[in-house]
């Protein structure tokens, strides 16, 4: 594993568009802490690397391109665009969406904090609305014109 927090968010990226959940898993602290909209908290290795692996359970061809990177010591600011089409079950914590067929295309933010080769902390922002509006859970809003 690489021991600078650039080398580490490198292999968890690589990862994630691999659909390598071991791998990504083994970046991890034992006692991390992951937050996402919806006021979903993970807590532990097992329990955030679940959540990555919902992601692409429900996503088959999960994909993030990362757009930038900020670095200021053992953190890390992560700029995406996270793609993919809803072709399982989306485990969410308001309940399991079923498969949409629907493909989904959104920004996200990732703010990482690493410590001793490993993840400690990570909070996930996205647009949700955005997202349920993609999946057609939501009606999306009338375009005006």
């Amino acid at each position: 594993m690489g021991s600078t927090a650039r080398e580490i968010f490198e292999l968890q990226t690589r990862a994630f568009n691999d659909h390598d959940v071991e791998s990504f898993a083994s970046t991890l602290d034992e006692g991390v802490v992951q937050a996402a909209p919806g006021d979903m908290i993970a807590r532990g290795r097992l329990a955030v690397a679940e959540f990555f692996g919902s992601w692409i359970e429900a996503f088959p061809d999960a994909h993030v391109e990362v757009t930038a990177v900020h670095e200021a010591g053992d953190v890390i600011v992560e700029e995406g665009i996270f793609t993919g089409t809803q072709n399982g079950v989306f485990r969410t914590p308001a309940g399991d969406v079923p498969p949409t067929g629907r493909r989904v295309q959104g920004d996200y933010i990732q703010v990482i904090t690493y410590r001793n080769g490993r993840t400690i902390a990570s909070n996930l922002m996205f647009d949700r609305l955005q997202l349920l509006e993609q999946l057609g859970l939501v009606p999306a809003p009338a375009t005006s014109g």
